[in-house]
This record gives structure tokens, C-alpha cells and sequence, in this order.
């Protein structure tokens, strides 16, 4: 008589709770607003780190031009005589030239050897080179150069006695020079070049300067 065969129950089926589902769901869910957020604020923070930078390169930053300014002429060495028999006298005439510059940068000017020369009817009669120096940020530096007149090219001019018997007045003009560079944090560097054309008259019997006329440019 055959035994009968056995049957095996099979094994319950594993049922997850229902309530995993919606958990799993909610931290994938926070975990995306979490990146959302991030993103935001990396964006966020990157356009204010580029308003600040661009901001600084406008206004901080932004290299501008020294201002020069021919602050007066003194004449040394011219004499005369009275009536209008003027003349010049001796070979020891020079001109002090009183020049200031302005830097109105963030950071400080450093300029090589200036130049200022002084022309009589498109000749140089005079000549005349400042040292090497330094405008601090935001301030003033002043210069006097004196310039040494060459008399033998003022004679060879032969309108010369009749220019000085007529109007007492000699009519000569300077041109200044000042070139340096602006460094900002190392970071921003730029060559800047002041020029200053100044037209004058230079009064014999008073021996002073008069009616003087400036104009400046600059290179950037």
C-alpha cells in the first residue's frame, strides 16, 4: 500500500508595508530640493561675487588719469634798462617751472624722470629733467624744475630786438611731461602718460610771467 506523498506548504509571500513606499518617495523628494536648493545658491552667490568684481573694475579699480597743473613761472636773471632799450643781460637765465600732480587713484602713481622743455618760435631754448618719484592714492606731489636758458639760440633768432623793444613781452611756450604706471593689487597695472602745452609770455621789465594758457592730455 503506497503512503501518501506529502505536500510542502510554501512559504508566505514577504509583503513590504505600504507605508516604506511614501517614505522612500519623500527622501528622494528632499533629497532633490536639498540639491535645488544648492544650486540656488551657488548661482546666487556666484552673479553677487561678478556684480561686486565688475563694480570694483567700474569705479575702484578703473585706472584714472593724474591731473597736472602748471602752478607758476618764476624768471631769474632777465634785467632792464628804462625807456624801451630792454635787453637781456648775461648768460644766467633760467626758468623755475612749478608743476603739481594730481593722482586720484585707489592706489599710488610711480612715475620715471619728467621732462619739461621750453620753445621759442618752434626751437628748444630750454631744457630740464626731474627725478623719478611717487604719487600716493588720492594725493598731490609737486614739482619744481628748474630750466636752464640757452641764450645763443634766443639771439640767432633776428626778430628777436625788435619782438622784446616792441611789447617788453617775450612769447615762449613749455611742454611737460610725466609718464608712470598705476598698479592696483597687483592685480590691474596700467601706463598712464600726462602731457602739459602751456603758452606764455614772459614780461622783461617785470620780469615776471604773464598770460598763460594750458593744455593737457592724456594717454592711457
Amino acid at each position: 500500500m503506497t503512503e501518501p506523498e506529502h505536500v510542502r506548504p510554501l512559504a508566505p509571500a514577504t509583503v513590504l508595508p505600504l507605508s516604506d513606499y511614501p517614505a522612500t518617495n519623500k527622501q528622494a523628494l528632499h533629497r532633490r530640493r536639498n540639491r535645488i536648493k544648492c544650486l540656488i545658491c551657488v548661482t546666487v552667490t556666484s552673479i553677487i561675487l561678478i556684480t561686486i568684481v565688475l563694480s570694483l573694475v567700474f569705479t575702484v579699480f578703473r585706472v584714472k588719469g593724474p591731473i597736472i597743473k602748471m602752478n607758476g613761472v618764476t624768471v631769474n636773471g632777465l634785467d632792464s634798462t628804462t625807456g624801451t632799450q630792454i635787453q637781456l643781460l648775461g648768460t644766467n637765465i633760467s626758468m623755475i617751472v612749478d608743476v603739481s600732480v594730481k593722482n586720484p587713484n585707489s592706489a599710488s602713481f610711480r612715475y620715471s624722470n619728467t621732462t619739461t622743455d621750453i620753445y621759442y618760435k618752434g626751437t628748444v631754448v630750454g631744457e630740464a629733467r626731474g627725478p623719478p618719484g611717487k604719487a600716493r592714492a588720492h594725493r598731490t606731489v609737486r614739482m619744481n624744475m628748474t630750466v636752464d636758458i640757452m641764450i645763443g639760440r634766443f639771439l640767432m633768432d633776428p626778430g628777436l630786438a625788435r619782438e622784446v623793444s616792441g611789447s617788453g613781452l617775450l612769447n615762449v611756450w613749455s611742454y611737460t611731461r610725466v609718464s608712470g604706471k598705476v598698479k592696483i593689487l597687483g592685480i590691474v597695472k596700467k601706463h598712464v602718460t600726462v602731457k602739459m602745452n602751456c603758452t606764455m609770455a614772459v614780461n622783461i621789465t617785470r620780469q615776471a610771467i604773464q598770460d598763460t594758457e594750458c593744455k593737457k592730455d592724456i594717454d592711457l
